[in-house]
């Protein structure tokens, strides 16, 4: 887990609202033999563990704090102190812990769990996995944009870390597939489910698979090369757009003109591409002349067209709104250009006060008091 690139823990940090941090005396500490991985840090207590702390219950509320925040200033020491009292196996109850969370849709639970289990043991691509799996369960109910957007990010990441640490656990080949269709990226799609099919027709091929887990590995292939099928023009169309964001751009062009006629017209990155492709024409030509002239004029036109495009299917898209203001103005269009100025600031705080409701609500569903 990379702590300095925690996308979530403003999420989770407020459940550490009930928990109380205090040092242990030096002379417990020397008596426990912790004294040089203890002294002067300081230990969370949770309000109802006020009597009785136990040092199995001091590593659980060692755990929940570094899930909540893994860049908790005494993380390592925590890790320590689980590690010494216990062994790497903490991990896996855990795990465990995380997976009943989840089957009761506890999902901030479930991920704080993951999380420390993670930590404690960074080569657990289980761990990895269920905390993929948890993420993914948490933005798919989730409403507020960047907190669906924060999640799935996480829920991607933890996907290919699981893949990356163990190349055999097949699910996190499915989910890993399907969290790239999700974010429109079609080749590393194809690359993912073409090495889960792999891995399943290796499981197959074994003797004594039993016939229930037999079935169902046959129904998720099947779904899965029903998909591949559909992957082959969406594959095509991202190498235009590679080509298009390397530079090559009258190649992109050609890669994906034929399909705005296609069963993929209303895809509106074809034509966001395509309107990147003759901004990029258009400004390459004027810096080498200094001027708008006709060629470069036509370029911008042809961009203009397509962002517009971009709007019939995503009629708030930031990044086409910005680029129509840029061109009208380029081109001379004033009254344009001051229309689509004053629409970007209208998407802004629409979304802006739609984030500061979501986060109000969030908020009192936390029992967290508003300011």
């Amino acid at each position: 887990m990379d702590r300095s690139n925690d996308r979530i823990s403003e999420y989770l940090v407020p459940h550490l609202k009930d928990y109380l941090f205090d040092e242990l005396s030096d002379s417990y500490l020397e008596k426990a033999g912790i004294l040089d991985i203890m002294k002067g840090v300081e230990v969370p207590i949770h309000a109802q563990d006020m009597k009785g702390m136990t040092v199995l219950k001091i590593a659980k509320n060692m755990a929940f704090v570094m899930g909540c925040d893994p860049s908790f200033r005494y993380v390592d020491n925590y890790i320590a102190y689980i590690l010494r009292n216990f062994d790497i196996r903490f991990s896996d109850a855990l795990l465990s812990e995380g997976l009943d969370a989840a089957d009761k849709r506890d999902y901030d639970y479930a991920c704080i769990m993951f999380r420390a289990s993670m930590l404690i043991n960074p080569d657990n691509a289980n761990a990895y996995y269920c905390y993929g799996r948890a993420c993914k369960d948490a933005y798919e109910l989730g409403e507020e944009e960047e907190y669906i957007g924060r999640f799935k990010a996480e829920s991607l990441e933890a996907f290919e870390i699981a893949t990356i640490k163990d190349p055999k656990l097949v699910d996190a080949f499915y989910f890993l597939g399907y969290a790239y269709v999700n974010m429109g990226l079609y080749i590393k799609t194809k690359l993912t489910w073409e090495e889960y099919v792999k891995l399943v027709e290796e499981k197959l091929a074994e003797p004594g698979i039993d016939a229930l887990r037999r079935a169902d590995a046959e129904n998720t292939l099947k779904e899965i090369r029903e998909r591949l099928e559909t992957l082959e023009i969406p594959c095509k169309i991202e190498e235009g757009y590679n080509l298009i964001l390397s530079g090559r751009y009258e190649e992109g062009i050609k890669a994906l003109e034929i399909y705005k006629g296609s069963r993929y017209k209303d895809w509106w990155p074809l034509y966001f591409y395509l309107g990147v492709a003759y901004m990029s024409i258009a400004e390459d030509h004027e810096n080498e002349t200094g001027a708008v002239d006709e060629i470069a004029l036509t370029a911008y036109e042809e961009a203009i067209k397509n962002y517009l495009e971009v709007l019939k299917y995503s009629p708030s898209n930031e990044d086409a709104i910005t680029k129509l203001a840029v061109l009208y103005r380029k081109t001379g269009d004033t009254e344009k250009a001051n229309k689509f100025e004053n629409k970007l600031e209208v998407v802004k705080n629409n979304q802006e006060l739609d984030r500061q409701l979501a986060e109000e609500n969030r908020k009192i569903e936390k029992g967290i008091k508003l300011n």
